[in-house]
């Protein structure tokens, strides 16, 4: 299974804080992303927002990233401050 986070805007945009995806395969983020807005079409604009950051196992990644069953894909917006 692949554990996927929603933190912050994401979470209160999805209303939910976590999701768990069977995988059979290594899957590319994009493609996590892609089932995600498929089984709920209304994740469409939080998810597919150009600025949405991705990390597996805790480390920041790109769309086309492997994920592996037993990982952590974790959805958080740009972190800003000063």
């Amino acid at each position: 299974m692949l554990t996927v986070l929603f933190f912050a805007r994401l979470r209160e945009q999805l209303g939910q804080s976590q999701v768990t995806l069977p995988l059979t395969q290594a899957t590319s983020v994009r493609q996590v992303v892609e089932q995600l807005i498929a089984e709920h079409p209304q994740w469409q604009k939080p998810l597919a927002a150009a600025n949405i950051l991705a990390a597996v196992n805790q480390q920041v990644v790109t769309q086309d990233t492997l994920v592996n069953n037993g990982d952590e894909l974790a959805f958080f917006p740009p972190v800003t401050g000063g």
